[in-house]
């Protein structure tokens, strides 16, 4: 049997990468179980490392988040290399004594071929959205769009946020190369649009991974940040922050200006009401007209927005 004493007591079997370099991983949490993948050699590096994961931020070694295919695959490879080598110890003891003597017996031993066990085939699932942490680097992907970094644990809500601000400003940009008024104002109109949901999209998230912090947990994960005086007042209700300390006054009200403007644009065609007029104290703005908005304007929001997510995710941090 010596070559099945040369295969030990244990067997190294690596999982090979997707065709875009990931390896799947998988939450060993029961009400979780969601998968992820991850780039090997990207992120953090040394020893013993933990892996977070990016849905639950349930925390453990990387030996746990291997995914229900791969062990199946590694079951597989083990024991084809087992029964392989068993057989090859098996087919050195094949023998074959020809008749001698007065009576002419003869014995012989001959291994006959088996069965191969087949190996489990698997491929990696197609995932929603690609990221490279900020953090440390790691590149995985996930459904979905927000998630814990499985190397460092950071939440990449803002980092998702800075981007969709990043395309507002080049909608901003085609917008101020376009010849047609309609088309430029449509790409203008878009650009808060975008800028309005993905602070919405970041506040929600923030507060839904956080809400065991809040006074209201279950409250807390419907707060929504549409209408930043509603969601100033949720804030401080909830978790004692307050929206707009780390911006200037004038900000504020800037700020409110836009996001009320796209309200309008989204469910009053554009249309001047009293509530806008009440919720901003536009006094350029005539009840029954059409709302004006420019290309700075909307600029300006963005990098308020900015602003507030910062100073957002800093006082989180703190409690």
């Amino acid at each position: 049997m010596n070559h099945l004493r040369k295969l030990g007591n244990s067997m190294s079997i690596s999982i090979p990468a997707d065709e875009d370099g990931f390896t799947g991983r998988e939450c060993p949490q029961t009400d979780c179980e969601g998968y992820f993948k991850i780039e090997i050699g990207t992120g953090l590096k040394g020893e013993g490392l933990p892996c977070h994961c990016p849905y639950c931020d349930h925390t453990a070694g990387q030996n746990h988040f291997a995914t229900k295919a791969q062990i199946e695959y590694a079951k597989s490879v083990a024991i084809r290399k087992m029964t392989d080598t068993i057989y090859k110890d098996l087919k050195k003891l094949e023998f074959n004594h020809k008749p001698r003597g007065a009576f002419g017996l003869g014995i012989s031993m001959k291994v006959s071929p088996f069965r191969r066990i087949p190996i489990h085939k698997y491929r990696e699932e197609q995932l929603e959205t690609e990221i490279v942490c900020n953090n440390c680097t790691l590149r995985y992907a996930v459904y979905g769009v927000f998630a814990f970094c499985p190397d460092c644990g950071q939440h990449n809500s803002f980092q998702i946020l800075a981007k969709n601000l990043e395309l507002v400003e080049k909608l901003l940009s085609l917008a101020a190369k376009i010849d047609d008024k309609d088309v430029s104002k449509m790409l203008i109109e878009n650009a808060l649009e975008d800028c309005v949901s993905a602070f919405d999209g970041f506040g929600r998230e923030i507060c839904r991974i956080h809400a065991e912090k809040a006074v209201n947990s279950k409250r807390a994960e419907k707060v929504f940040f549409q209408d930043l005086q509603g969601a100033q007042k949720n804030l401080s209700a909830l978790f004692d922050i307050d929206l707009f300390d780390g911006i200037t006054a004038q900000e504020g009200k800037d700020a409110i200006r836009g996001f009320q403007k796209r309200h309008l644009l989204s469910h009053k065609m554009g249309v001047v009401d009293e509530a806008y007029i009440r919720k901003t104290n536009d006094i350029n703005a005539v009840v029954g007209r059409k709302v004006t908005l420019t290309s700075s304007e909307v600029s300006e929001v963005a990098r308020i927005v900015g602003k507030l997510a910062k100073h957002v995710v800093a006082e989180f941090e703190t409690l």
